[in-house]
């Protein structure tokens, strides 16, 4: 009212936020609602629901209290057709509600728990695909580890790329445990199966050895929540959302979801966490007062395998076949798998590592080749590289792999396979792999083909022809002459 002395009745009650009939009735009669007398409970129009609800609708939810309003709504549609409208919806709806309300079960109740400080850490994977993470030109399939205080809520959050494995889920652990200083009285996890054999068993039996040990090293009682009860797990479901939105909008700010690499990529989350724990400092320096302290030696935290180095020079892992220097065909190698990288071992000396891929389901076989270890073999045979089984992954750049194209279409597979195995010589002697494949682009770009004996002049040094030096010896007539000069200066003596 107090609008309606400056504006018109439609402007007063558009700025009151109320609608034109409302603005009229309220102009017309000014009282105060309670002023004014109550109209009788009576009904405006016909209960749509009449000879329905008691009949039909009713017996139904009696016979099974889960049913939806939708559900009902399809069934009452197909039985009466002309009855059942668009409008007839939005009243079932709050009719089923009112009578779950007055007869329905008891629904599940959430506990709020109080967080004991130091007492629970919890563990979790989550899906990070939305986040449309592009590293190197190459969508990432990874997951997230997510490691948590209840209480004080420090994170931890580790960039995963295979599934949710032991290995990945004792590194994170580990890290985020050293990286706390301290380690909880109690571990809670759901049903990973990195921890946990999901048969019909009591949890008791249900816990892997290698996750028993894991938690016992750092002193933690190890506990998970009932299978199919995620909510149980809620202290880190419910931060897995917010995790992902801050990542989420730390992208947005960057401009960019692209990477060079994945360090990049791992050091940019790391900064999102820590800008999240630098907030909540005092809660977790609070708490890091009452944690256990951490033992000295580090926990095993890699999956282990025995293979033999084939007469192709690499072994199997997990349906990956990788190369390691021909000097070891034959051996037996020990291996530590983690989740991206593989260590080798030959008895107790470390030999060398390598990148860890894997087999996407239903794809054919993968290979992970360093030319440096088979650069030997194939410059005594260099026709076996025409029809090499891992010949695509033997390319260390792109640049290779379309020069090999070029020779294949100009001069056959067969020479094409000299040229190219002597290229990579040339690139394992010298150590010029990126400048090389810079050339080679050069040079298809300009429509023509790797010049082997161009290549090599540009990327030899060239030889010295060592300088002539003549040496004139003097007669030892002269060293005489030279001692009795050198007597004289001791006497004293001018020569």
């Amino acid at each position: 009212m107090r609008l309606r002395a400056d504006h018109t009745q439609i402007t007063s009650a558009a700025k009151a936020g109320l609608s034109v009939a409302t603005g009229r009735r309220t102009e017309n009669d000014s009282r105060p609602p309670s002023a004014k007398r109550q109209r009788r409970a009576y009904r405006t129009r016909p209960d749509p629901l009449a000879g329905l609800w008691d009949e039909e609708v009713v017996p139904m939810l009696r016979a099974a209290p889960g049913l939806r309003p939708i559900s009902l709504f399809d069934e009452l549609a197909r039985r009466h057709p002309d009855r059942v409208g668009s409008s007839f919806r939005r009243t079932l709806e709050r009719r089923v509600a009112e009578w779950k309300a007055l007869h329905g079960g008891d629904r599940d109740v959430m506990f709020r728990q109080v967080q004991q400080p130091g007492r629970m850490g919890l563990s979790d994977f989550t899906d990070a695909n939305d986040l449309g993470i592009i590293v190197a030109g190459r969508p990432l399939d990874h997951r997230l580890y997510h490691f948590t205080l209840a209480c004080s809520g420090f994170e931890h959050v580790e960039v995963v790329l295979g599934g949710e494995s032991f290995a990945a889920l004792a590194s994170g652990l580990e890290r985020a445990l050293r990286l706390l200083g301290g380690a909880p009285r109690e571990h809670r996890s759901d049903s990973l199966s990195a921890a946990f054999r999901n048969l019909a068993r009591s949890d008791a039996a249900d816990l892997t050895r290698r996750f028993a040990a894991l938690v016992v090293h750092f002193g933690m009682l190890p506990t998970r929540n009932n299978r199919g009860v995620a909510h149980e797990n809620g202290a880190i479901e419910r931060r897995h959302g917010h995790g992902r939105k801050r990542i989420a909008q730390a992208l947005l700010l960057r401009g960019s979801n692209r990477f060079d690499d994945l360090d990049a990529y791992r050091a940019f989350v790391a900064e999102v966490v820590g800008q999240h724990n630098r907030r909540h400092a005092a809660m977790i320096e609070a708490e890091r007062a009452l944690l256990r302290p951490l033992p000295a030696e580090p926990a095993m935290t890699w999956d282990e395998m025995t293979v033999r180095v084939s007469s192709a020079s690499g072994f199997m892992c997990r349906h990956v076949f990788y190369t390691v220097p021909s000097r070891l065909v034959g051996h037996r190698l020990h291996l530590r798998i983690h989740d991206d990288h593989i260590e080798a071992f030959l008895g107790g000396s470390f030999l060398l590592t390598v990148p860890r891929r894997r087999r996407p389901h239903g794809a054919g076989a993968v290979h992970v080749v360093d030319y440096h270890h088979v650069i030997a073999a194939l410059r005594a045979k260099p026709g076996a590289l025409a029809n090499l089984a891992y010949r695509d992954a033997l390319w260390p750049r792109a640049a290779y792999r379309r020069a090999w194209d070029a020779l294949v279409e100009a001069v056959g597979a067969r020479e094409a396979g000299r040229t190219m195995v002597a290229l990579l010589a040339l690139v394992h002697d010298r150590g010029v792999e990126a400048d090389l494949a810079a050339a080679i682009d050069a040079a298809l770009h300009a429509g023509e083909r790797p010049d082997l004996t161009l290549l090599r002049r540009c990327f030899t040094p060239a030889t010295t022809v060592a300088p002539q030096v003549t040496v004139i010896l003097p007669p030892l007539a002269a060293y005489d002459r030279l001692i009795v000069v050198a007597g004289m200066t001791d006497a004293g003596l001018a020569p």
